[in-house]
């Protein structure tokens, strides 16, 4: 099917794009990667009368690294960020960007696109909720700072104003004797993931001092597990606390049944992706080398 007629403009900012949009009003949408939009557009889910191509735009492709901080703007595609040796810094966002569907995929599909898009199938946010992020937005005048825990408000809905534009994407390097991992559990490379989970872990020997746990596709938004986090803060990490902060996880979740399994389903799979991703977690705490890659049914 093709989608029905719109307008299309080219931004030479991200200035004039916030600009456009608050001209051209509702019917107007910002065009980054494409993966999700134009889809969308082909089955007319999504009817823009306008739409505003960014891929134009100069200087909003980039990974560097700040001090103690990654910055990613907002058009850096998820194969720049997989190929990042920055990024090894953080290998759970490594994990993140080469998961993600497959090469084509990657090559076009934008950080920036995916964390406006607010999908509850997505993979970013989960990731990103469990390290210190923030989203930096722009305007015609002026910009602002937003924490990512305030960003996505619901499924498909940010804190977006009407015409504002994200512009770059900030994470703090977690401190020393960190660790991280995110596991997705999917039936083939391109498609969402039925249940997925993020886990970060800071380590002083065997007992963990720091831990955050985010769960997706289980909810209208990203999850954060607070009461399995609690169950690992301050512990030593054995079988047992590994165990009790899975059931909590699995707990936590709210999901719904559809084509890719009923809830009770996706609750065992979240316990299960936990368990395994502290595993790892613990083990890159430790500097260790390890592999985190998706399982597939």
């Amino acid at each position: 099917m093709y989608p029905r007629a719109f307008e299309y403009h080219r931004a030479g900012s991200l200035k004039e794009a916030a600009a456009m949009l608050g001209q051209l009003g509702e019917g107007a949408k910002l065009l980054a990667g494409g993966q999700s939009l134009i889809p969308l557009m082909k089955l007319r889910f999504a009817n823009p009368t306008h739409l505003v191509d960014l891929n134009f735009v100069p200087d909003v492709s980039y990974v560097k690294e700040d001090k103690n901080t990654l910055r990613f703007g907002a058009l850096t595609r998820h194969a720049d960020i997989e190929n990042s040796a920055s990024v090894l810094r953080i290998p759970v966002i490594h994990d993140c960007a080469a998961g993600i569907a497959d090469v084509q995929i990657r090559n076009r599909g934008t950080i920036g696109g995916s964390l406006a898009e607010a999908d509850p199938s997505g993979d970013w946010a989960v990731v990103l909720s469990t390290l210190d992020t923030t989203i930096r937005c722009v305007r015609k005048k002026g910009s602002r700072t937003i924490a990512l825990r305030e960003f996505i408000t619901d499924a498909y809905t940010t804190a977006l104003e009407k015409d504002e534009v994200v512009s770059e994407i900030s994470v703090k390097i977690p401190p020393k004797n960190s660790g991280g991992a995110y596991l997705a559990f999917k039936r083939t490379a391109p498609v969402y993931p039925t249940a997925s989970a993020a886990v970060r872990l800071t380590m002083r020997g065997d007992r963990c001092m720091d831990a955050a746990i985010a769960l997706g596709c289980v909810g209208l938004t990203v999850i954060k597990a607070s009461e399995a986090e609690a169950v690992l803060r301050g512990q030593a990490l054995n079988e047992r606390t590994i165990g009790a902060a899975a059931e909590a996880a699995r707990a936590a979740t709210d999901p719904q049944p559809d084509m890719r399994g009923s809830a009770e389903y996706k609750r065992m799979l979240i316990a299960a992706l936990v368990k395994r991703a502290i595993g790892i977690a613990v083990r890159r705490a430790r500097g260790e080398q390890v592999e985190a890659e998706h399982i597939y049914a």
